[in-house]
């Protein structure tokens, strides 16, 4: 039986088999499943804020940023055996949370850009997203078989 991995805010974990990866309340934030179909080695993601090289603070946690979260948990799942060549990615949340004119503010876009130009940089393709709109999310992650379902109190559940 596998285990049940919560990923927090800030978070990353990286499961395998028939684990199942949780994260909770996505709002303007990102979670990224990443998934290699040889392997069955899956890892999820949930990030705050897109841009690590904004912080002065040493002591903020990489798995913050979109930036340096995902590097750091592909180099994790490639130290498991995962071929990182064969690496898809599903993504979810990036929702505007609060209204307001000014692009700047609007975390959860920017989020969501700064999560699709790590992936670029990494060469992992996204396969579905579930992303923007102004409403939260759950995202559930099944590492044998790469199944998400988002969840959430306005849209109901589906699967991406």
């Amino acid at each position: 039986m596998g285990q049940k991995l919560i990923i927090g805010i800030s978070d990353w974990k990286v499961g395998r088999g028939d684990d199942i990866l949780v994260t909770y309340a996505l709002g303007s934030c990102i979670g990224t499943c990443l998934y290699d179909k040889t392997t069955g080695i899956a890892g999820l993601s949930h990030i705050m804020l897109p841009d690590s090289t904004a912080i002065i603070d040493g002591h903020t946690t990489r798995m913050k940023f979109a930036d340096t979260a995902l590097p750091d948990m592909v180099d994790k799942m490639r130290a498991m055996g995962a071929n990182t060549a064969a690496l898809k990615a599903k993504i979810a949340g990036g929702a505007v949370m609060f209204q307001t004119t000014n692009s700047k503010f609007n975390i959860g876009q920017r989020n969501i850009e700064a999560v699709k130009e790590a992936l670029r940089k990494l060469r992992i393709p996204i396969l579905a997203e579930d992303t923007g709109l102004n409403y939260g999310r759950t995202m559930t992650f099944w590492a044998e078989n790469g199944n998400v379902e988002i969840s959430s109190t306005v849209m109901g559940k589906k699967m991406i």
